[in-house]
């Protein structure tokens, strides 16, 4: 009778042991998911930071050319040029 006792008890601790595997591995299946997730993500936003590097890469080997240093104080600095009238609140 001790045997089985002992064969009982060692299958529900191997049993029990099987399902702590099961759900521990399921929450690391969860956390790898979302950890690729979180990459791709990051990923995305390196390329579309190293093109806006390369903007500014150009934007500075060609910051003594006027035409480029007009088309950035036009567009970014909203400046005009003396003379120039501007009109607000019209659409495009």
């Amino acid at each position: 009778m001790k045997t089985k006792k002992a064969s009982i008890i060692t299958k529900l601790i191997v049993l029990a042991f099987g399902v702590y595997l099961s759900i521990t591995l399921i929450g690391l299946h969860g956390q790898i998911e979302s950890a690729e997730t979180r990459r791709e993500s990051l990923e995305n936003q390196i390329t579309q930071l190293a093109g806006e590097n390369e903007i500014f890469y150009r934007e500075i080997e060609n910051s003594t050319d006027p035409v480029t240093m007009e088309r950035i104080a036009r567009n970014r600095y909203h400046l005009v040029m003396p003379g120039e009238r501007v009109f607000y609140g019209l659409a495009d």
